[in-house]
């Protein structure tokens, strides 16, 4: 997983850029394929914000988390990327457990059946 960092009116520090490599490696955990995700940290006055941007094979997928400090808001991030992420895949695995059955119904249908 390709991860890159950028700050917007804060200065990305070495700590800060190995905090995010870390929180968001359990999420390519979940993909086989390269996937590449895209963090910007900045303030919005007295909060720290941060948002991400997730491509993955055939979508992206974009969270963002509001906190008082930048490490809060990172966990946070890394949460909601998360759950999205195990979110997608249910549903691509659901997508495709209904193919396969309609795939399977229609061939054991019997030609008499069929309108």
């Amino acid at each position: 997983m390709r991860i890159e960092t950028f700050g917007k009116d804060v200065e990305v520090t070495p700590a800060l850029q190995s905090y995010v490599e870390e929180k968001l490696a359990r999420v390519g955990k979940h993909f086989d394929q390269h996937c590449e995700a895209r963090v910007t940290l900045k303030l919005q006055k007295t909060e720290h914000h941060v948002d991400a941007s997730l491509n993955i094979p055939g979508q992206t997928l974009h969270a963002e988390a509001n906190a008082q400090t930048m490490y809060a808001a990172i966990d946070l991030l890394a949460d909601k990327l998360d759950r999205l992420v195990i979110k997608h895949k249910e549903k691509k695995q659901h997508t495709h457990r209904c193919r396969w059955a309609t795939m399977v119904a229609d061939r054991h249908r019997s030609p008499q059946t069929c309108p």
